[in-house]
């Protein structure tokens, strides 16, 4: 293959490992500086300059895309993908997980377990908030920090209302977050490549420090993670867009809950904690998978005009329940199932002779018209009932 390493960081541990590991490979390899490619939207094709020269051909690129440079960082990412360029993190799953709280809504939706979280900005909420997720103690999280910088943890109620007003004074943005007081300054960060959690370590804060970094002095052991947080990591990333991914989870007394899924994890620390060539691991996955470059499915699959993608709910009333698909009479109405999704476990292209079962979650493709009827309408929240107003009945003559 002939890789490009995107990074402005060309001596740092990381990009030199990622590097290596490619060249011991026997595969070409070169680290591009991220801000020097140039988007050139002027011919017949999409096409990139870097250092005002046209790019060379690569197979496959490995965003490292830095925190201070994500939107272009990703539009050039994006501009690969358009290239048919190979990725094995989407300019998108980059995007989402640079912002907490897009993060967080998008594996909300997907029923992925984290620390209880809300996000307000009038100050009349703030208390409110506060209370929701559990009260004082709270954590509040910029949403573009790093590295544990921008998380801060208030002991009580005014602090905590303090804080946040001072960072909204000057137009940042914040999360309010349950403390997980049972992590104890612990947490668990799994190096998820592909489909499989290639290494994990157990990251211990510095005497009172609750933030477990090891850019804050933390300390670092290899752990070996059990089947649930092994599902739970690979599952955020492959949620998030990201093929190479580190999760951030704590150890809550019901299981694990996700803190953070980071796009461009350090390597460093965890092989040096478990002496695992996770960068070897990375450069295997691109390897096998630079065939299969990342593809909008939705908008090639709805080009046909009265065709298109949609999820079907299987829901208890309706006569599929308990049969096969193959005798769920979809095909015949010109709808195919895409995958079929039962609570976290989700089956791709699932054979005929699966039985439906209530609550499953069809991803379908096939004729609009034919999907609109089974798609159940909104769920509407009940409306209040208002108070009685002061003059219930107008005393006025009808003219």
């Amino acid at each position: 293959m002939k890789i490009a390493i995107l990074s402005r960081a060309y001596r740092s541990y990381s990009t030199q490992r990622l590097r290596t590991a490619a060249l011991d490979r026997g595969h070409q390899v070169k680290v591009l500086d991220t801000l020097r490619f140039g988007i050139d939207l002027s011919g017949d094709e999409p096409d990139l300059q870097f250092r005002g020269k046209h790019l060379s051909t690569y197979d496959a690129i490995l965003p490292r895309i830095g925190n201070s440079i994500t939107y272009f960082g990703t539009a050039v990412v994006r501009q690969f993908e358009q290239m048919d360029v190979y990725t094995p993190n989407t300019s998108w799953g980059i995007a989402n997980s640079r912002d907490k709280l897009r993060a967080s809504q998008i594996l909300m939706r997907h029923e992925i377990p984290m620390p209880a979280t809300t996000f307000v900005r009038d100050r009349a909420d703030v208390i409110p908030a506060i209370e929701r997720v559990g009260g004082a103690p709270v954590v509040i999280k910029l949403l573009e920090g790093t590295q544990g910088i921008g998380v801060i943890l208030a002991p009580d109620l005014k602090v905590a209302e303090a804080i946040i007003e001072t960072l909204q004074s000057t137009r940042q943005n914040v999360l309010i977050q349950r403390f997980v007081t049972e992590s104890k300054g612990r947490d668990i960060r799994a190096l998820v490549v592909g489909d499989r959690v290639v290494a994990a370590m157990r990251r211990v804060a510095k005497g009172d420090e609750f933030r477990s970094n090891v850019h804050r002095g933390g300390s670092v052991e290899r752990v070996h993670l059990d089947p649930e947080f092994e599902r739970t990591a690979v599952r955020s990333a492959q949620i998030m867009g990201l093929r190479v991914a580190g999760v951030d989870m704590l150890e809550g007394d019901d299981g694990p809950l996700v803190m953070e899924v980071n796009s461009s994890p350090g390597l460093e620390g965890i092989e040096r904690a478990t002496e695992l060539d996770v960068a070897g691991a990375i450069i295997d996955h691109i390897d096998n998978q630079v065939a299969f470059p990342e593809i909008d499915v939705r908008q090639r699959l709805t080009v046909s005009t009265g065709y298109g993608v949609a999820e079907i709910l299987v829901q208890e009333a309706s006569d599929m329940v308990g049969h096969t698909l193959k005798d769920s009479g979809l095909r015949e109405r010109d709808i195919s199932v895409l995958t079929l999704q039962r609570g976290t476990s989700v089956f791709p292209n699932p054979n005929g002779r699966r039985v439906l079962e209530a609550g499953d979650r069809l991803l379908c493709f096939g004729k609009l018209e034919e999907m609109r009827s089974m798609i159940p309408s909104r769920r509407k929240r009940p409306k209040r009932v208002k108070k009685l107003p002061a003059e219930p009945i107008h005393d006025r003559q009808d003219s």
